[in-house]
């Protein structure tokens, strides 16, 4: 099969670049021709000019340049499939009819809620939001500055949602659709995602890290360092509830200082920093269990999924594909989103069986095992693209 791979890449690496990644690594493992076509945040001035800004805002809806180099490679390459996974802003929806010009079916991976919230993690003030959720015109999220805390910033999104919307482009350009849980295809179609076209399909590991020894009594945390991965959940935890046991903090972003801060102030909390992949595997494999407080509804967290394949049990936000993934009392334990008491009695509860602990990381191996490996993906992938293939226009 010939394909076609499209991502806008984010000015911080994150989880949507590495799976791009990892699908571009499984697909030429086994002899597909790769062709992909990539964009980077970085190519935004970082103070753009009045000028500059309006034409991005321009072409976050539409832009024809993205559509013809886009286009020009699907038709120099012959696509069978063209596979998008970030096409924002630089792309826009633009090159998904460029594509089907080019004779390829069209593929979009929903990693995030974009196509349903301006700033696309339905999540306000630390809480679940579906204010915006199935509007044609997502006003609340302007109303609230939601997209970089900017009105005029969530306006330009906002604009970009309704005009496609009001097109049809979510019906008519794209031929298959993934997401990544059960939990998130019932949001899209409650947004107004056609339900035949959405495929699930999870995220995966590979190669595989194997499992660990687990010797240590610490708890981890991965992952950046912001409001909607439940920072201040995890912090109180430890400090008002308060927990005497070790917690180690791997990651970095916006809230670095005060992770910092209540690092400094308790003996108990060890911020690691960014960490190279091999390092973080290096600390899952030697720690109890990892905490994923998350606040928002997550898609496919592939932190869970290392967690797992080192055979490590996850105690998480009871909430959106957080909830599809770990089964409370088998491979982790489920806590109240949000509550840092509920939080630390799981820890707790944790700490104090070892034994039980232990049947949960073996539980959450096989997890992987059975789910989450590459091969099981492929097979996936390739029965959503020939599905794509056979819908397309």
């Amino acid at each position: 099969m010939r394909v076609l791979l499209v991502h806008n890449r984010y000015q911080q690496r994150g989880g949507e670049d590495a799976v791009f990644e990892a699908e571009r690594d499984l697909l030429e493992r086994h002899g597909h021709h790769v062709v992909c076509v990539e964009f980077d945040n970085d190519e935004i001035p970082e103070r753009p000019s009045p000028i500059a800004l309006a034409r991005l805002a321009i072409e976050t809806t539409w832009s024809r340049r993205a559509a013809a180099r886009v286009g020009e490679a699907a038709r120099r390459h012959e696509a069978d499939v063209a596979h998008f996974h970030n096409t924002f802003p630089l792309v826009s929806p633009a090159a998904y009819s460029a594509c089907h010009a080019a004779g390829a079916a069209v593929v979009q991976t929903l990693h995030n809620y974009r196509l349903l919230c301006p700033k696309a993690v339905l999540l306000r003030d630390g809480a679940p939001c579906e204010d915006c959720l199935g509007r044609t015109v997502a006003w609340p999220g302007v109303l609230h500055a939601c997209y970089r805390g900017s009105r005029i910033e969530t306006f330009t999104v906002v604009t970009m949602l309704a005009a496609h919307r009001l097109r049809g482009t979510w019906r008519r350009d794209v031929d298959r659709y993934i997401a990544l849980s059960n939990f998130g295809k019932e949001k899209f179609v409650e947004g107004g995602l056609p339900s035949e076209r959405i495929a699930v399909k999870p995220n995966f590991l590979t190669p595989d890290p194997g499992t660990g020894a687990h010797e240590r009594d610490s708890f981890v945390f991965v992952g950046r360092l912001s409001e909607e991965k439940g920072l201040q959940v995890l912090l109180d935890a430890w400090s008002r509830a308060p927990l005497a046991l070790p917690l180690e903090i791997v990651g970095d972003g916006p809230e670095r200082r005060l992770v910092a801060m209540h690092a400094e102030q308790s003996r108990y909390i060890e911020r690691l920093g960014l960490l190279p992949r091999a390092d973080v595997l290096t600390v899952m494999k030697s720690a109890r269990a990892l905490v994923f407080p998350s606040l928002w509804y997550e898609g496919w967290p592939v932190t869970i999924i290392e967690a797992f394949a080192c055979g490590l049990p996850v105690i998480a936000s009871r909430l959106g594909a957080m909830a599809e993934m770990v089964e409370d009392g088998r491979t982790g334990l489920l806590f109240t989103p949000g509550d840092p008491l509920d939080l630390a009695e799981k820890v707790r509860w944790a700490a104090d069986h070892p034994a039980e602990l232990d049947a949960m990381g073996a539980a959450a191996r096989h997890a992987y095992e059975a789910q989450f490996t590459d091969d099981h993906n492929y097979g996936q992938l390739m029965a959503i693209y020939r599905q794509a293939i056979e819908q397309a226009p």
